[in-house]
């Protein structure tokens, strides 16, 4: 049974992004994990980080964004922490409204929910907002 509890603060900045993935890549890799699903959870995470920044955040360099990876046993679990107010997930507008088809931003959330298991919202003591995703690994660790 694979166990591992990282976490990486990085400030709030686009620049950091290829930090981020490289932490949770290499992080997953180490385990074992198979590739396809480092891919997911990695561009899932990632799209939870950017909108991290640039939503949460709203952009301030002062801020700070934290990733949490916990994997327990067949289940990688990953905390998007930023230092925002907060935001109601339902108001989002669906990317697959016909008036939303066209646009180049709102695709985010949507994207993470399809790659993993489940995705949720909520606050963090001490922070701000918290998206937690979830996916089941269950065959998907190689054995070392």
């Amino acid at each position: 049974m694979a166990r591992l509890k990282r976490e990486l603060v990085i400030p709030n900045s686009q620049t950091h992004l290829a930090e981020a993935d490289d932490f949770i890549e290499s992080s997953l890799e180490s385990i074992g994990l198979d590739k396809g699903v480092i891919a997911d959870i990695a561009i899932s995470a990632t799209e939870l980080i950017n909108n991290a920044i640039l939503h949460g955040n709203r952009g301030n360099a002062t801020k700070k964004v934290l990733i949490r990876l916990l994997v327990d046993g067949d289940r990688v679990q990953v905390d998007i922490i930023d230092q925002g107010d907060g935001f109601d997930p339902f108001s989002v507008p669906s990317p697959l409204a016909p008036e939303n088809l066209l646009k180049e931003v709102g695709r985010g959330i949507f994207i993470s929910k399809s790659l993993v298991d489940s995705l949720e919202f909520g606050r963090e003591p001490g922070w701000g907002t918290r998206a937690t995703l979830i996916k089941s690994v269950a065959g998907s660790i190689e054995s070392q």
